[in-house]
C-alpha cells in the first residue's frame, strides 16, 4: 500500500516556521504531527493543538519505552513526535508535516531516509534576534540561549533537502506550498515500519 509524505519543517526560533505552517494548512490538506513537550503552554497555545503537555517524568517513561521517532531536549525542555501518530497518517496514505528541531529531523532522517527536511530561515541571525524580542514570550536569559542556538541551528542547514528565506511572508509560503506541491506530483514512496 501506498504511504504519504513526510514533511519536516525545521529552523531557529523566530525564522517563522509556525506562521508559515499555518498559511500551508490553510492551503492544503495535510496532518499536523503534535509533538509532546516538558515546557509550559504558552498564551494562546492549547492543549492537543499547539503540543502534548506532559510531565518530564512521563516524558521520560515514554522515551525509554521507544514511543518516539524522535526526540530532544532544546532550551532545556524535552520535545518528542509520537511514533503511533506518524505511522498511522502515512499508512493511511495522507501527508503529513513535522515542525520539530534539526535533533529531531537527524533522528527522523535516519529512521525514514524518504523524509523531506525543509529548513526555515530569517535573513539574518539580527533579524532573529528582532523577531524574538517582537514576539515578547522568552525572559532575556530565554532569548540569548535560544540566539546561542540559533547560530549552531543556521549552520545545519546544509543538512536539509530545501532552505527556505523567510524575508516576506507571502513569497516563503507561497514557495512552501510549491515545493510541497511538487512532491505530491510525484509517487508516493512505499510506508514502511522503519
Amino acid at each position: 500500500m501506498a504511504g504519504g509524505h513526510l514533511f519536516i519543517l525545521s529552523g531557529p526560533a523566530g525564522a517563522g516556521k509556525g506562521t508559515l505552517r499555518k498559511i500551508l494548512f490553510q492551503k492544503m490538506d495535510m496532518v499536523f504531527s503534535v509533538s509532546c513537550t516538558t515546557r509550559s503552554m504558552r498564551p494562546g497555545e492549547a492543549e492537543g493543538r499547539d503540543y502534548y503537555y506532559i510531565s518530564r517524568e512521563d516524558f521520560e517513561r515514554m522515551a525509554r519505552c521507544g514511543e518516539f521517532l524522535e526526540w530532544a531536549e532544546v532550551h532545556g525542555n524535552l520535545y518528542g513526535t509520537r511514533k503511533c501518530d506518524v505511522e498511522g497518517v502515512l499508512y493511511s496514505g495522507r501527508d503529513i508535516l513535522l515542525e520539530i528541531d534539526v535533533q529531531g529531523a537527524r533522528q527522523v532522517k535516519s529512521r525514514k531516509p524518504e523524509a523531506i527536511l525543509i529548513f526555515i530561515t530569517a535573513p539574518s541571525l539580527d533579524d532573529l534576534e528582532s523577531r524574538l524580542e517582537d514576539r515578547g514570550t522568552e525572559t532575556q536569559a530565554q532569548l540569548d540561549v535560544r540566539l546561542r542556538n540559533a547560530a549552531n541551528e543556521m549552520r545545519s542547514a546544509r543538512e536539509y533537502d530545501h532552505i527556505i528565506v523567510n524575508d516576506e511572508l507571502l513569497r516563503a509560503s507561497e514557495e512552501l506550498a510549491g515545493l510541497i506541491e511538487r512532491y505530491r506530483d510525484r509517487t508516493p514512496v512505499p510506508s514502511g515500519g522503519n
